[in-house]
């Protein structure tokens, strides 16, 4: 009865090649063992060695070899073929697994998705093709299986990245006894329509995006606080230093009228200037070295109109000449006042104050 108990795994692949194996140090220990096949059915079976050996640790794990019929017999013997350890009949039609699906295509149209690959030459009731996919927010694959070959799916949104994986399965019960699938497809990345290397690329792209956007609003904000403190560096200017008024915009019609002859143009704006008139008499000049008590007389009886120069330098050197030369003024000036300016006007000159 022990015999009937071994464990073994049996693939057909794609009913072209069939692989046998079991587990040699847990069944057989210490032992190598050697295994037998056969397709034929009835009393002249003929019996094949293994042509390819599966090694576990250098003891018989297994064999692998040509697919030949629906209907295969194993043995396992000893070393030396004269005992027999273990013995199975099977249907290999019921361990197919199929081989990936061929020449896969995709189709988009809006959110949807249809995915298509090519027929198999065999058994194409038996097969189912399953649809897995994610995007880059899932965690888990979404799968979805349909007749073969095409799939469809919808819903997909087209700013996401997708990772795409097809594969084809065998239906169980009715077409095998084992779930048997094959290989997963090379997986593919897809983006509202497009074709990705990866959908690390996509990532990378939007991180590049927010990298151009922070620099843009870096470079922004730095123009901004420049505007700002260049707008509070010309009021502290303006406020240490008060622009002086140009003439030019203040007496326009003296330039534009008339030419900037002064005379003509004060004869006729004669009207609107309100004219003061300061009288000064020539002051008697006192040098300070002559006598304190003769200047302090002066100083009483000097009118609103008089004013007497004092310059110590002279009086430290005691130069006369210099003393008398500078108390020399005008006779007669006039003031007059106009739009915040004031014009001294003497016999012979005008000054802008």
């Amino acid at each position: 009865g022990w015999k009937d108990a071994i464990s073994t795994t049996i693939i057909n692949f794609n009913n072209e090649k069939m692989q046998i194996t079991w587990a040699a140090r847990e069944l057989f220990p210490g032992m190598n063992v050697s295994f037998s096949y056969t397709f034929d059915e009835g009393k002249h079976k003929v019996w094949k060695t293994c042509p390819i050996y599966l090694l576990d640790q250098d003891y018989n794990s297994g064999c692998f070899f040509k697919t030949e019929g629906p209907t295969l017999a194993i043995s396992i013997r000893n070393s030396n073929g004269s005992e027999e350890l273990f013995s199975k009949r099977l249907k290999s039609d019921f361990y197919i697994k199929p081989n990936r699906p061929e020449n896969v295509t995709f189709f988009w149209k809006e959110d949807t998705v249809t995915v298509s690959c090519n027929k198999p030459e065999r058994a194409v009731k038996c097969l189912r093709l399953e649809l897995q996919y994610k995007s880059k927010f899932d965690k888990d694959w979404q799968s979805r299986t349909s007749k073969c070959c095409s799939v469809g799916e919808q819903g997909f949104d087209p700013r996401k990245c997708y990772s795409f994986r097809v594969r084809l399965k065998r239906l169980v019960p009715y077409c095998n006894v084992v779930n048997y699938s094959s290989d997963w497809e090379a997986e593919t990345f897809w983006m509202n329509g497009t074709l990705l290397d990866s959908c690390d690329d996509d990532i990378k792209s939007q991180s590049n995006t927010v990298i151009v956007l922070s620099c843009l609003l870096a470079v922004l904000l730095m123009i901004l606080i420049l505007l700002i403190l260049l707008c509070k560096w010309q009021r502290l200017q303006k406020s240490v230093m008060p622009a002086i008024p140009d003439p030019k915009y203040i007496f326009t019609d003296l330039f534009n009228d008339h030419n900037g002859n002064f005379q003509e143009w004060i004869d006729k704006t004669d009207h609107a200037m309100v004219q003061t008139k300061l009288e000064y008499e020539e002051p008697e000049c006192i040098i300070e070295a002559e006598s304190q008590q003769e200047d302090k007389k002066n100083s009483d009886k000097q009118g609103p109109q008089e004013k007497i120069f004092s310059f110590s330098r002279a009086d430290e050197n005691n130069d006369p000449k210099v003393a008398q030369a500078a108390c020399q003024m005008p006779t007669s000036n006039t003031i007059t006042s106009f739009a915040g300016f004031q014009i001294l006007m003497n016999d012979d000159m005008y000054v802008l104050l």
